[in-house]
C-alpha cells in the first residue's frame, strides 16, 4: 500500500508514532481510480475521505440543464469528500469523479472516528484540513460574487498553478463558471499584456 505519502502529509502538521502510523495503515484503503470513474455520484452518500496518491479527481454538481459546474479540483496529496454528506450521513447532490488514472487512500466514517478518539493528533490535523477546506470555500464564493472573470481566472492559475497543463479548457471554464470560448478571450488578453 501507498501509506508513506500519507504519513508524510500528516508529519508536516504533527509527527506520528509509530503506533499511530500502524493504526493508520490498519484503517485507509487503496484504490485505483480509471479515468472517468466516480468515486462518489449524486444521490449516493459519501462514506469516505480520500487522499490522492497520484492522479487528479475533480467534485461538481449537474444542474437542471445537465450542465456540470466543477466545485474542486484535487490532485497529489490533497483530500476530497462531500464534508456535508459524509457527516450528515444523507445523500449526495454532488459527483466525485477522475480525471486521471488515480490511486487513493480512503478511510470511512467509523475508522476516522476511532482515529479521533484514540489518537488525538488525528482530531486536531483534520480539524486544520477541513478549517483551510473551508477558507478556500469562503474565498472562492467571494470571488464569484465580487470577481471579474479576469481575475476568477488570475486566482485560479495562483491556487492550482500546479494543474493548469493537466486540465482541459473545459474544465477550467466549468470551474470559473464562464464559456471554454469566454476562457479563451481571457487567455488571448492576458497573453497580449
Amino acid at each position: 500500500m501507498n501509506i508513506d505519502k500519507l504519513i508524510t502529509y500528516f508529519d508536516n502538521y504533527i509527527l506520528l508514532n509509530g503506533k499511530e502510523k500502524e493504526e493508520l495503515r490498519n484503517r485507509v484503503t487503496e484504490k485505483r481510480i480509471k479515468r472517468r470513474q466516480f468515486i462518489l455520484q449524486e444521490n449516493d452518500v459519501c462514506k469516505h475521505y480520500t487522499f490522492i496518491i497520484s492522479g487528479l479527481l475533480k467534485m461538481y454538481a449537474v444542474d437542471d440543464k445537465t450542465s456540470k459546474h466543477n466545485i474542486q479540483f484535487a490532485s497529489e496529496n490533497e483530500w476530497i469528500t462531500d464534508n456535508g454528506s459524509f457527516h450528515s450521513e444523507k445523500p449526495s447532490q454532488l459527483y466525485i469523479e477522475a480525471i486521471e488514472p488515480t490511486v487513493i487512500l480512503q478511510i470511512d466514517k467509523t475508522n476516522l472516528i476511532y482515529l479521533f478518539h484514540n489518537h488525538q493528533k488525528f482530531d486536531r490535523i483534520f480539524r486544520v484540513i477541513i478549517e483551510n477546506k473551508y477558507l478556500e470555500l469562503q474565498n472562492r464564493v467571494l470571488q464569484n460574487i465580487s470577481s471579474t472573470a479576469d481575475e476568477r481566472y488570475i486566482t485560479f492559475l495562483d491556487q492550482y498553478q500546479h494543474l493548469i497543463n493537466r486540465l482541459p479548457n473545459t474544465q477550467i471554464a466549468s470551474y470559473l463558471g464562464i464559456t471554454p470560448e469566454f476562457l479563451s478571450k481571457i487567455r488571448n488578453a492576458i497573453s497580449k499584456k
